[in-house]
């Protein structure tokens, strides 16, 4: 992939083991230690043996972008990434609620918003994810004739589709029910 080339991080949420290392990467890249509450990619399990790897989806319309009343969101026109500029972040939420994914939040201890910036064009949760060998974060071209927007959901409703693929659509109304 050449360095202007915008990319995306497709997801296998079947191939997911779990595992977090994409956690522990991105924390240690972003925040110099193990912070999984820090990561801008968040592993959910919902349900046993059901983990959905979560991150900005890169949606072509960017809502969240367009929701920051402070302009702290900017869209990096090299990866297509969603930048944060947090001397400008204040934290008041409108990205969050206008994210179809509810990916963005707060870091855990700073007033700013996380969502994944694409580590410049080298995602480190994609490359620790292929040297396992699970293959759950692929990164690919990012197709400009693609909606981006559709798969992008909330860790409850992709745990309820992959749910409902490995385990049948009655048992997984039932353990989400629970």
């Amino acid at each position: 992939m050449s360095r202007n080339e915008q990319i995306w991080i497709t997801r296998n949420y079947e191939n997911c083991s779990g595992c977090r290392r994409c956690e522990i990467v991105c924390s240690l890249h972003h925040d110099g230690k193990i912070w999984p509450e820090a990561s801008r990619i968040r592993v959910f399990m919902l349900v046993p043996g059901v983990e959905i790897p979560h991150l900005c989806f890169q949606c072509e319309d960017y809502p969240c972008v367009e929701a920051c009343p402070v302009d702290a969101l900017t869209v990096n026109s090299q990866t297509g990434a969603v930048n944060v500029d947090i001397s400008k972040c204040n934290v008041c939420g409108l990205c969050i609620g206008a994210c179809p994914g509810n990916v963005p939040h707060k870091h855990p201890e700073e007033n700013y918003i996380v969502i994944c910036d694409l580590c410049d064009g080298k995602p480190k949760c994609v490359k620790t994810c292929k040297k396992g060998k699970w293959n759950a974060l692929t990164l690919d071209p990012r197709e400009k004739k693609v909606s981006h927007k559709d798969p992008a959901k909330t860790p409850h409703e992709l745990t309820y589709e992959v749910a409902k693929h490995l385990l049948g659509e009655e048992t997984a109304k039932e353990v989400l029910s629970r």
